[in-house]
């Protein structure tokens, strides 16, 4: 069912200072901040030869990130995505097996432009789990 991982996200702190660390230490492609505000974060994508890195920045206090950071001051990993050919029947059958999708249930539009759904952590060994529509 899954595809390839997509993306690794990491809430941090200072968006300007982790995206200058990957531009700049590591030598990679990082995107411009984008605000999502129906996610309450600004994203900013670095490109890598077989994934993407995704850096996380609360977009208000209200932001999920924004509780994250608070537990977690130096930032961290947040979620992993993986991609899914079909993310209304990835999710039947996920909820059908026990997992739980976070939210209402319903794909919302993710920062690539594309369907997306969230599982809870804890029914996939404590990470959160994104899924895209390819």
């Amino acid at each position: 069912m899954i595809g390839r991982l997509n993306h690794v996200a990491i809430a941090v702190p200072d968006l300007a200072a982790a995206a200058r660390l990957y531009r700049e230490t590591l030598g990679a492609e990082v995107s411009e901040p984008v605000d999502m505000p129906e996610h309450g974060v600004t994203t900013v994508f670095v490109t890598l030869p077989n994934t993407k890195i995704e850096l996380l920045h609360p977009l208000g206090k209200e932001s999920p990130i924004a509780g994250f950071l608070e537990r977690n001051a130096s930032g961290g990993i947040h979620h992993v995505c993986y991609e899914v050919d079909d993310i209304l029947a990835a999710r039947d059958r996920l909820k059908a097996s026990g997992a739980r999708v976070l939210g209402n249930g319903e794909p919302k539009i993710g920062a690539h432009g594309k369907l997306v759904l969230f599982l809870h952590p804890k029914d996939f060994c404590g990470t959160l789990v994104e899924i895209e529509q390819a």
